[in-house]
């Protein structure tokens, strides 16, 4: 659909409602679009994780709470830079793709191998010292040297994730992301198989769950390259270049600030968790605690989903020029998401005796995880939301304000909240989810003001500042925009 029609649709004449219903109908069908293949993608490669985690509890309660604790903490952490520094492929693909300035689109994934490649290597230490370093925090000496022994085997998980989580945003700029979610799937069921092989079957242990874990995601990995280098990506995939090391600063700056604004975010539940191991029962608390922000996660990938459609559709509009249709697709977006958790939001209500059981055959456990569902299903409902406010500023660079309202909602609100709650009140792993949800909810309406606020007018003229700013020229030339007219 050309500009003129966009504008044509979302014109304010047209106020009754079988337009706004084929409006809304119209912008549905490009969000799903997106938003499906993104939401299998990211469940399925959360649910490697969760599947993992699943088997480690059935090894033994002390492998889980390592397992818990070295996900929760030190991948969440180094995952939340990765994914906060590739949202910047998320932006500028997105927009250059609405611009029809199709062959950046492979430099820019370039150049974010190399950026996020080189902090992987320098977040390396984290993985070999882990030991060391959750005795320095004063965790527990058998659970510090159990998630020493599993850091090892998450080292070609931290460059998987260099891959992945950019290649995917390459992709789903361009509305190429049914290919991501076929590999994902099949990634996720071939995960599933091995580790039963590995762990039932060959009684492998600890060993099998994670050699399960790492042959998965590499496999997902070995599959997208061969899609991009094997020719199914003509237009945006030009070969290697050299181009690709040139004008690094700007993305890295932009880089940086996405990092920030995303690691804030995660960070904040992983020292949550690090508190729960100073509790009483810390191998109790650290499991259930986990098991309740794995469960979050997983519904937060589906939230996710919405993120990246929204992050894509307001730039690709943005990078056209139309201004009226990346607001449009905010309200739409935001009014599927909130459906959908609230779908959660009761099955969590109902279910959550009988969903703690999957992680752990530990009663003890599983009632401390049912204790926390109440607000485990408030926490799903505003997962429906936040998201898509986030996506909007990706979609819209802005991420820097976004690290703001993080840093502000979480750390100033929500962890002394938390800490006051499960420390001084003694409510324990209760008071630290209340600061959560406390930070979460002042984070979303930070976010509501924030997208209310936005110009949208002024961000299309700085989209197109920022593309002109990073535009190299091609031999093709004007052909380019015919290319996937």
């Amino acid at each position: 659909m050309d500009n003129s029609m966009e504008e044509r649709l979302l014109s304010p004449e047209e106020l009754n409602s079988s337009d706004l219903k084929r409006r809304v109908w119209n912008e549905s069908k490009k969000l799903w679009v997106i938003a499906f293949p993104g939401m299998v993608a990211r469940v399925s490669s959360f649910g490697m994780i969760v599947v993992t985690q699943l088997f480690m509890g059935h090894i033994g309660e002390l492998d889980l709470a390592a397992f818990g604790l070295q996900q929760s903490i030190l991948l969440r952490f180094v995952d939340g830079i990765l994914i906060g520094m590739s949202s910047a492929t998320e932006t500028l693909c997105g927009q250059a793709y609405g611009a029809g300035h199709y062959h950046m689109m492979g430099v820019y994934l370039q150049r974010s191998w190399i950026i996020d490649g080189v902090t992987a290597t320098i977040l390396l230490p984290l993985f070999i010292f882990t030991t060391p370093i959750l005795r320095l925090i004063g965790q527990e000496e058998s659970i510090a040297i159990e998630a020493g022994k599993i850091s090892l085997w998450f080292i070609p998980v931290l460059y998987y994730f260099v891959f992945s989580l950019t290649i995917q945003m390459y992709l789903q700029a361009q509305q190429k992301n049914k290919i991501v979610g076929w590999f994902s799937a099949s990634s996720f069921l071939l995960h599933v198989l091995l580790s039963w092989l590995f762990v039932i079957k060959l009684g492998l242990g600890l060993a099998g769950a994670m050699a399960a874990f790492s042959i998965s995601s590499w496999l997902l990995i070995i599959g997208e390259f061969v899609y991009i280098f094997g020719g199914w990506c003509p237009n945006t995939w030009k070969g290697f270049t050299k181009a690709a090391f040139a004008d690094m600063l700007p993305l890295v700056k932009l880089s940086i600030s996405s990092g920030v604004m995303i690691c804030l975010e995660l960070w904040y539940s992983s020292i949550l968790v690090v508190l729960a191991g100073y509790m009483k029962n810390a191998t109790i608390a650290i499991s259930a605690f986990s098991i309740c922000l794995n469960i979050n996660g997983w519904e937060f990938m589906i939230c996710l989903g919405f993120l990246g459609s929204s992050c894509v559709r307001i730039s690709n509009e943005l990078g056209r020029g139309n201004a009226k249709a990346a607001k449009f697709s905010i309200k739409v977006a935001l009014g599927t998401s909130i459906i959908i958790g609230v779908i959660f939001w009761v099955l969590c209500m109902v279910f959550s005796r009988e969903i703690s059981y999957m992680f752990t055959s530990s009663d003890e456990i599983a009632e401390s995880v049912s204790r926390l569902h109440v607000l485990l299903a408030f926490s799903m409902l505003l997962n429906s939301i936040y998201p898509v406010l986030t996506g909007v500023a990706v979609g819209a660079g802005v991420q820097s304000m976004v690290a703001f309202v993080n840093l502000g909602s979480y750390y100033a609100i929500g962890m002394p909240i938390g800490i006051l709650l499960g420390y001084v009140a003694h409510f324990q792993v209760t008071g630290l989810w209340i600061g959560l949800l406390s930070g979460v909810g002042i984070q979303t309406l930070l976010l509501s003001y924030l997208t209310w606020r936005i110009d949208w007018n002024e961000q299309v003229n700085k989209a197109s500042e920022r593309l002109g700013r990073f535009f190299i020229e091609t031999t093709e030339g004007s052909e380019e925009s015919s290319n996937l007219a």
